[in-house]
């Protein structure tokens, strides 16, 4: 296994998921509906966020070849849309693109059960979820990697899952200062992702930079 790509896979899907800092999210959502409730939400998210990560993985290359759109430009657009993401992380807000509008989040109280909408889309699987996954993947080349890839992308899940089911227990022990610095870190190493991404497909559209 490709260590290095796992170890880069997983710590881009982390910092963009975020389980900790989505844990408020979580809890709000599921207040006042009992553990049972908490533990049906988690275990639905678990079946939402695996099925849509296996369809991105498998599908991703085919949807670029059907805009004709080169890895090394979509690179560089999903690495711009991380770093706005990072951005909004270090300044302590939410991002429109994995949280929504206010109109959408208007819509929210109206969900029986909201892991489908809002949690799995868009603030868990969003455009810089999708974007990194499908970036990710096209860099695969041979088995190694191949399997570093699916490594990467289910320890992240098995760490977010595992977040929210013991969400009682975590919600005990994490207030706003430790959910506020662990955002702001999360921003820092999504924002190094993104540079190290926009400045990889830039020497490659653009080989006299180099």
């Amino acid at each position: 296994m490709d260590q290095a790509l796992f170890l880069k896979i997983f710590a881009a899907l982390f910092a963009i998921m975020n389980p900790i800092a989505n844990l408020p999210v979580f809890l709000s959502l599921t207040a006042d509906r009992g553990a049972g409730f908490e533990r049906k939400v988690a275990f639905t998210l678990l079946i939402s966020v695996s099925l849509g990560a296996i369809f991105i993985g498998v599908t991703g290359d085919a949807i670029l070849r059907v805009f004709g759109i080169s890895l090394d430009a979509f690179r560089l657009a999903g690495g711009f849309l991380i770093l706005l993401i990072a951005l909004n992380l270090i300044s302590g807000e939410k991002s429109k693109a994995h949280h929504g509008t206010e109109e959408e989040r208007k819509n929210v109280d109206e969900q029986e059960n909201p892991a489908i909408y809002p949690l799995t889309v868009p603030i868990l699987l969003g455009p810089g979820t999708i974007s990194t996954m499908i970036i990710y993947r096209g860099r695969v080349t041979d088995t190694p990697q191949e399997i570093a890839y699916i490594a990467g992308v289910a320890a992240a899940i098995a760490v977010l899952i595992a977040t929210f089911f013991a969400a009682p227990f975590l919600s005990r022990f994490l207030g706003q200062t430790s959910t506020s610095v662990m955002s702001r870190l999360m921003g820092m190493i999504l924002a190094a992702i993104a540079m190290e991404m926009m400045v990889g497909s830039l020497k490659v559209l653009l080989p006299g930079l180099a």
